[in-house]
């Protein structure tokens, strides 16, 4: 089966978010570097998704006119195709010609994605969601995705790893095969 590597928002507009942590991104990145570097070299494509807020304000940093919705410089990453979308579903994502990444997956014979990207919770489990919805299978790279800690409306804290596990919980055996990035690239 025809696979793909999906980088989902690895872009600059979260380093200017108040909840970005350069420590937790750091062995992020170095394990999405990993999935990247391993995937090309099984011939795999690589396929990039941004996510860009097309009415935002300039000073948004999801904005096409902030200049922050470009690739984090330390990735090395030659996509195959690049997709912008406006929700957190990677697969209703478009190429600048208007193919969303739902068609040219199906176009190029890809029954199966593996997802990395950031956030955990948001853009990555939907995507992985609606995929499997789809009929793709799903290889859910846990280490390869990165989210931050959040608050409840009652006020308790959850740290970064906590939203990782409830992730892992609800998606693994249901939705997608959960995987680290060494398991992902053996």
């Amino acid at each position: 089966m025809q696979q793909a590597l999906i980088v989902i928002d690895v872009q600059e507009s979260f380093r200017h978010r108040p909840y970005w942590c350069a420590a937790d991104a750091a062995p992020f990145l170095a394990n999405i570097q990993l999935m990247i570097d391993g995937c090309r070299a099984q011939g795999m494509p690589i396929l990039q998704i941004f996510h860009q807020e097309s009415d935002a304000a300039p000073t948004d940093p999801f904005s096409a006119r902030s200049g922050l919705v470009r690739q984090m410089p330390q990735l090395r990453l030659a996509a195959e195709e690049v997709f912008r979308k406006e929700v957190h579903s990677a697969l209703f994502a478009t190429t600048s010609s208007g193919t969303s990444l739902q068609q040219w997956l199906h176009e190029h014979g890809i029954g199966e994605i593996l997802v990395s990207g950031i956030r955990t919770e948001q853009c990555c489990e939907t995507t992985t969601r609606h995929a499997s919805d789809l009929g793709f299978k799903v290889r859910f790279v846990s280490d390869a995705t990165l989210t931050f800690p959040m608050r409840s409306r009652a006020g308790r804290e959850f740290s970064a790893r906590q939203i990782r596990e409830h992730t892992e919980l609800v998606l693994d055996g249901r939705f997608a095969r959960v995987l680290s990035t060494a398991q992902a690239l053996a």
